[in-house]
């Protein structure tokens, strides 16, 4: 759902999620007819203006009379547009969409922070807006068997917009229903219309394990499941009497993932065949199969997927990103509900497999990410200082899980592993109670209980203060909270929480005792970070109690060193990064970095980036006056998408999970540096890109 507000320079319009976007328009006048926008849309917006201008994006303007096509990306060029009726897909965190009559001017400001579209008068234009944040609608009844879920399954991709490559665009893949446990099997009506008939089926054998790991494959390629008494899975085409053969479990799960992958990718490279198209880094690589890539993007979904399946995928293999998010799922009854959402996010499954974990392979895992980098400088390393702790700290045993390919690792099973966010079942639903609240504001709340970390505490909050420059946040700063008055913060409707202070075995240290989250009634609070020792307990309590998801310790941590993560976390999350990752990066900084975790949904984003996804730059020196830059984009919530760094020397697309790779002298690295608003990674350091701008000046 997505509201608009008019505002004194142009129209905001925001989703559910407090995602928007902010349309500059000086002589913006409401009303009049609106024009046919035909696509996908939740709002449309109708007025007058003679120029508008948005966030620096993308954009893929179509004649809608000749169907010519036309693009802007770094352009250094203004692209100009004769007499005619456009419709411009503008790229960025709400889908845009813009109809008009021409002619038009379109071009980027030199500085690269804004897109203009100057219609040289006022002219009628309509707006029409999409959030890429979508929730389920319908409901199915599963029965708690393997033919339930399996049917279930089955019809998850009724959310599909499309079939064929194009379902590799994120915004063409609706969220799937919500799975509901019940006695017995029911599919809504709307679900039953809405299914596409890919011509591609899944057998597998009676067994729920085997179940849950095909989930994703069948989700994707719209396959009908099917449970037989047989030994192992089995894909086929019978429009193409074609069959393939998978292992049983437990190679079945690397199996049916890689074929997931190759899939998927190849989608990515063969839909720019259709009307979508952008100049891709990775097309080349249709160079190296022999594949036809017109023709497969016209033929029937099974025809593609044997036309892949031909295909020496090995020669592209490496060129192409790994997969995004990998998920080890307990297959239980009581996790039945939990598979729409990895759907959603188009997560690999497997089983949960874990050892015992030694203290010495805890401090070798730890050393092993902190040094990854590079050399660190003496006083990053010292691990000296006063501990932020009691003598009552809660301990955790943790385990070594045997994790698959993932740039991301979830984990929705029993024990407590390193290396993955650990999630449970609520933490998906918590998710929508959120974007219920009329607010557009993003409400941040940052506790101080520990006089000592007032360095942390002034740090972060001017972070906060910075960005609420750019996005609607609201910050409060409280200190000195009683059991009462911190109950009634985590009560409270707010955003993200972030605690700085101790933490025991009998709760969340306050002015007048400790305070268990069990406790209280419920929480409100969407995400938190508890910046003490020992937090995991207290931050699993919160998300069982509506939290999504947070940031936690597992046991004693220094107080030099928790300031450090709790700085690079807060700025890292307030700027558009998941949960996970803004944490996975943070805790780099220290040399024990295997005591901070996830707990939640660790895909979850707290706030928009500033550039539709994340992206994170490792900085090398070649010489005196060059560069090696690695711009790596991070998202958990939309493979399939693409990005382009603006750099005037490059307008090429690049497929989320690849890097982009450019070799730069001082003064185009330091242009870039200097509208990116990145994290950087530039000798075993993390800098922000102003920052670094400073220091190679």
């Amino acid at each position: 759902m997505i509201e608009w507000e008019e505002t004194e320079t142009g129209v905001r319009a925001f989703d559910r999620t407090k995602t928007g976007v902010t349309i500059g328009a000086s002589d913006w006048e409401s009303g009049g007819g609106a024009k046919a926008i035909d696509r996908p849309i939740d709002v449309t917006v109708s007025g007058r203006a003679s120029r508008l201008s948005f966030p620096p994006s993308l954009v893929n303007i179509t004649n809608v009379e000749t169907g010519e096509q036309y693009k802007h990306g770094n352009d250094t060029e203004p692209l100009e547009l004769s007499t005619g009726e456009y419709l411009a897909n503008i790229h960025g965190n709400i889908k845009t969409y813009l109809r008009f009559s021409g002619p038009a001017r379109v071009y980027k400001t030199d500085d690269f922070e804004t897109l203009i579209i100057d219609f040289h008068e006022r002219i009628p234009i309509t707006l029409g807006f999409r959030s890429h944040h979508e929730v389920p609608v319908d409901t199915i009844t599963v029965p708690p068997t393997v033919e339930g879920v399996a049917t279930a399954i089955s019809y998850a991709a009724s959310s599909h917009k499309t079939t064929g490559p194009d379902r590799s665009y994120p915004t063409l893949r609706g969220h799937p229903p919500r799975f509901e446990v019940g006695e017995e099997l029911h599919i809504p009506d709307p679900v039953r219309e809405e299914r596409k008939d890919s011509g591609i089926e899944m057998r597998i054998p009676d067994d729920l394990a085997t179940t849950f790991v095909t989930a994703p494959l069948a989700y994707y390629l719209q396959a009908d499941v099917h449970v037989e008494e047989r030994d192992a899975p089995m894909l086929s085409v019978p429009e193409a009497n074609f069959t393939y053969h998978f292992s049983s479990l437990p190679s079945y799960q690397t199996e049916v993932a890689d074929m997931l992958r190759r899939v998927f990718f190849l989608d990515c490279l063969v839909r720019n065949a259709g009307p979508h198209s952008w100049d891709l880094a990775e097309l080349s690589l249709l160079d190296e199969l022999d594949i036809d890539a017109a023709a497969t993007y016209e033929a029937t979904p099974g025809e593609q997927f044997v036309e892949y399946d031909l295909l020496d995928f090995a020669r592209i293999d490496d060129d192409l990103p790994e997969w995004h998010l990998a998920m080890y799922v307990e297959p239980s009854v009581e996790n039945i509900s939990a598979l729409p959402y990895l759907l959603a996010n188009l997560s690999a499954v497997y089983l949960p497999e874990s050892t015992p974990l030694e203290r010495d392979e805890l401090l070798d895992a730890s050393l092993g990410d902190f040094y990854r980098d590079g050399q660190r400088a003496p006083e990053v390393a010292a691990a000296g200082g006063s501990y932020r702790a009691s003598e009552t700290v809660s301990s955790v045993e943790r385990v070594k899980p045997e994790l698959q390919q993932g740039q991301v690792h979830g984990w929705l099973a029993n024990g407590v592993p390193i290396d993955v966010f650990k999630t449970d079942v609520t933490a998906y639903e918590n998710r929508f109670k959120y974007f219920d609240r009329s607010n557009g504001d993003i409400d941040v709340t940052l506790i101080l209980n520990d006089e000592m970390m007032g360095d942390e505490h002034e740090d972060v909050a001017e972070i906060y203060m910075e960005r609420s420059e750019e996005l609607p946040i609201d910050v409060t700063v409280r200190e000195h909270l009683s059991r009462a008055e911190l109950a009634e913060t985590l009560e409270s409707p707010c955003d993200f929480v972030h605690y700085i202070g101790h933490c025991e075995e009998s709760g969340l240290r306050c002015t007048d005792g400790n305070l268990p989250v069990s406790s209280i009634e419920e929480s409100n609070v969407q995400t938190f970070f508890l910046n003490a020792c020992g937090s995991y307990h207290e931050g699993m309590e919160l998300v069982r109690k509506g939290s999504v998801a947070g940031a936690v310790t597992f046991n004693k941590v220094l107080n030099k060193q928790a300031g450090k993560v709790g700085v690079s976390f807060a700025r890292l999350l307030i700027n558009g990064f998941s949960i996970q990752r803004a944490l996975q990066i943070a805790r780099r900084r220290i040399m024990m970095n295997k005591d901070y975790a996830v707990v939640g949904d660790g895909t979850h984003q707290l706030t928009q980036c500033a550039s539709f996804f994340p992206v994170v730059g490792k900085l090398t020196r070649l010489d005196e006056d060059r560069f090696h830059l690695s711009c790596d984009l991070m998202t958990e919530r939309l493979p399939g998408g693409y990005f382009q760094p603006y750099l005037k020397s490059s307008n090429t697309g690049y497929l989320a999970g690849n890097d982009a790779v450019f070799s730069l002298d001082s003064d185009e690295l330091k242009s870039y540096l200097h509208h990116a608003e990145i994290p950087v990674v530039f000798d075993g350091e993390l800098y922000w890109s102003a920052e670094l701008v400073s220091l190679l000046d």
